[in-house]
């Protein structure tokens, strides 16, 4: 980037921020622009978003793309709401009550039709992505917000396809597995973003019960960033043989006071995502494309060949009761 471009990033990410500083959430109320959320994947992260957007109040329709997909998707949010039921001593009535506000639907188009925020959880394959907010476009609200919870690609990319007034409508709104539980949601924006989107959505975030923080879209976004190089270091010191998986964990829990070690997390958010970011990175990423730091290990594909997945598989560096 030039040293003229990088300026006038950098100035763009000030007047955000002063707009934001300057107008902060008592005066933002999301409920009285969002009312209506859909949700395009059901799988863990997309059924996760829709708990806690009903959970929250909020009318939520779920697609997916057959109705064995929605079926598994419903009744992971039913299974996570009713262990939550048991833990905060909620009435008999509170899992149907929030399961009320879920609607699902296989028809693509029907999802979108009234919804005032579109938030797309699927597979991380930009092409595919890009298909599907293209055709969104041309039915959502011209007032609908566009969302992606990518990990892995860019918004400007993700976005590529949309007319420019959608582009200035489209965020990432990253949340994190499991989402019933993680509090941080990553807003990434482009420079076109306006910042009263922003603000807005950062009241939204609050008021689901979650923590946002605003990144200017960059591969990565900030977790994923600091935490993907983290996670390679773990698994080149175990591959050269340096260090047991389990030294290595537990090193990390007791001698930097993480609450996990980085074989147990790469674990818990599954190897396939951590893969799928490494290749999108080291294939396309600004900046990134072509460092052999990024590009997935012998060892790793492996594990990806093998299914070996992480808790959600039974194994992965550890092996788990499914």
């Amino acid at each position: 980037m030039s040293l003229t471009s990088n300026s006038t990033a950098l100035r763009r990410q000030r007047q955000v921020l002063d707009h934001l500083r300057g107008k902060e959430q008592p005066d933002v109320d999301p409920r009285a622009t969002i009312s209506h959320i859909a949700i395009y994947g059901a799988g863990i992260m997309g059924s996760g978003i829709a708990q806690v957007a009903a959970q929250s109040g909020y009318q939520v329709t779920l697609w997916d793309v057959t109705q064995a997909d929605l079926d598994r998707g419903i009744l992971a949010i039913r299974t996570s709401l009713a262990r939550s039921a048991r833990k905060t001593n909620q009435p008999a009535d509170w899992v149907q009550s929030i399961l009320s506000r879920i609607s699902s639907t296989t028809d693509q188009i029907a999802a979108c039709s009234s919804a005032d925020l579109v938030i797309e959880a699927i597979v991380e394959n930009l092409s595919i992505k890009q298909q599907l907010f293209s055709r969104l476009d041309k039915v959502a609200k011209p007032t609908c917000i566009f969302a992606t919870n990518t990990s892995s690609l860019l918004v400007a990319d993700v976005s590529a396809k949309l007319g420019e007034e959608r582009k200035q409508r489209m965020v990432a709104l990253h949340f994190f597995n499991p989402v019933a539980v993680m509090k941080l949601v990553e807003i990434a924006y482009l420079d076109g973003t306006d910042p009263e989107l922003l603000a807005l959505l950062k009241a939204w975030v609050h008021d689901i019960g979650k923590v946002p923080v605003l990144c200017r879209d960059t591969p990565g976004f900030i977790v994923n960033r600091l935490l993907v190089p983290y996670n390679i270091e773990a698994r080149q010191l175990v591959e050269r043989g340096d260090a047991t998986i389990e030294d290595v964990d537990t090193a990390m829990k007791l001698g930097a006071g993480y609450p996990m070690g980085p074989f147990e997390l790469m674990d818990m958010t599954g190897l396939d995502t951590g893969y799928h970011i490494m290749k999108a990175w080291y294939d396309t990423a600004p900046g990134l494309s072509g460092d052999p730091r990024f590009k997935p290990s012998p060892e790793m594909e492996q594990m990806i060949r093998d299914g070996y997945l992480g808790r959600k598989s039974g194994r992965g560096y550890y092996v788990y009761d499914k």
